[in-house]
């Protein structure tokens, strides 16, 4: 439908980094599940769209193309209106209205940045989302999320050749064709950001997450990789998880593959230096995910040290690049002063954190957490505001821990929190350097953080 230039919604029973290019293309995204960190969220309100997540009494037929809202039956080209502010669908289409930025949005913007001591960096994963935040007013991209650079069609047939390879040749293969699409990704995001801090997380999601699902899909890359597709069917079989967002996933992916992590910092040099080359000031902080154990971080840190020098040297320029993790587990918190030995930042990711310290899902919490609310159990949803008294004291315990190390250590938080005033005002209170949140909620981010900055004078 979108071929045909006509504005579609993309209705799913819940999204995934596959659906990046479906979301893309739509003008809204409505799900059955989730809720206002889920997938759809996150990724819609990096692209400035609107969304309904976790919709109560929707049930979604991707095979009829069809769904019900309620009773009602939606059939593929019935119109139909989000509300992603109030959650609600509308049977129809209803007459818009686009926002208009005024002077006093720029006058209130300019006050805000005078007051605030807090930096606001965006979550920006395309050189559009980029230069939008840039336009807002971050100061820098505090997540670069290099899965979603991997799914249109050419890419995502390299990457499960990747995975799926048990010849090592076709392995390194697919990634010698990967090097030079994500050094060209990683050149145009510099540019943009020139002169700004550009933080990029090495592959994080699980892969399964990139496998092929249809008949359809596993027969062509069956063919494509000369193998059965039966054969094939296995292999895919025996990589999927029982609880994929706790096993294999993160730096994880790093140790066992470590090959996949060489090429991304690879290109994250590569475009680095070839913009150094030009004269311009190129600010690469590579984010290892998922650490638990300092010594994960040791042996990923090692790699990336060694591919990126071996790059530096071999371009004969001079490149300030810093190597960091994500705290988002409580583990990596309570050992954060061994992990700050040896890291140069911690970026925490409070989604994640949120998730392991409550031992709760965020894209099925949607199922009780509004009881939860109703009944006074939790005064707020914890994904969307820091929950402060739980997992804010793992955040004060790791920057104690960490500055104990290394007085020096900057900190930051990439979590959808970066964007809740609430959350921003605790940041502020326990000493993190920045807060990073979706490009859209920039302006609301430098606002909050003045706020802050006044409150606590």
């Amino acid at each position: 439908m979108a071929d045909k230039k006509e504005k579609v919604i993309l209705v799913r029973r819940e999204t995934s980094p596959e659906d990046i290019h479906g979301m893309n293309v739509a003008q809204g995204i409505l799900t059955a599940k989730g809720g206002m960190t889920s997938h759809a969220a996150v990724v819609a309100r990096a692209m400035g769209k609107p969304c309904v997540a976790g919709c109560a009494g929707l049930d979604v037929d991707p095979r009829k193309k069809r769904c019900s809202l309620n009773g009602v039956v939606l059939k593929e080209y019935d119109p139909i209106t989000l509300d992603g502010t109030t959650g609600q669908v509308i049977q129809d289409a209803v007459p818009l209205t686009r926002p208009k930025l005024t002077s006093h949005f720029t006058q209130i913007m300019k006050w805000a940045n005078e007051l605030r001591s807090l930096n606001v960096r965006a979550n920006a994963d395309t050189p559009h989302d980029a230069m939008v935040a840039r336009d807002f007013g971050a100061q820098g991209i505090g997540l670069c999320r290099t899965e979603h650079m991997f799914f249109n069609e050419e890419r995502i047939l390299l990457v499960r050749k990747m995975i799926l390879a048990d010849n090592p040749k076709v392995r390194e293969e697919a990634l010698k064709k990967l090097l030079p699409i994500q050094r060209s990704d990683f050149t145009e995001i510099f540019k943009v950001m020139e002169g700004l801090p550009v933080t990029i997380r090495l592959l994080d999601p699980p892969l399964h997450e990139f496998l092929p699902t249809s008949l359809k899909e596993i027969s062509l890359l069956a063919k494509e990789m000369k193998v059965s597709r039966s054969a094939l069917t296995k292999k895919i079989e025996s990589m999927k998880e029982v609880n994929p967002m706790l096993g294999h996933r993160g730096c994880r992916l790093g140790i066992t593959f470590p090959e996949i992590y060489r090429m991304q910092t690879r290109a994250i040099v590569d475009a680095a230096c070839k913009l150094v080359k030009k004269g311009m000031k190129i600010l690469p902080e590579i984010m290892i995910p998922l650490v638990g154990h300092v010594n994960e971080f040791k042996a990923v840190r090692d790699w990336i040290v060694e591919v990126a020098e071996e790059g530096i040297q071999k371009a004969g320029v001079k490149l300030d690049y810093k190597i960091g993790t994500m705290i988002e587990l409580p583990r990596a918190a309570l050992t954060a002063d061994e992990i700050a030995a040896e890291a140069d930042f911690f970026s925490f990711g409070t989604n994640d954190l949120t998730q392991t310290t409550f031992g709760l899902s965020r894209d099925d919490a949607g199922s009780f957490l509004p009881d939860y609310l109703e009944r006074g159990i939790v005064t707020e949803d914890p994904f969307v505001s820091l929950d402060q008294s739980g997992v804010g004291r793992l955040v004060e315990v790791a920057v104690e821990k960490g500055k104990s190390v290394k007085d020096k250590l900057h900190l930051g938080i990439c979590g959808e929190h970066g964007g809740d005033p609430p959350s921003i005002d605790f940041c502020h209170r326990v000493g993190l350097d920045y807060v990073s949140c979706s490009p859209f909620r920039v302006p609301a981010a430098i606002l909050a953080a003045a706020q802050a900055a006044i409150r606590h004078l």
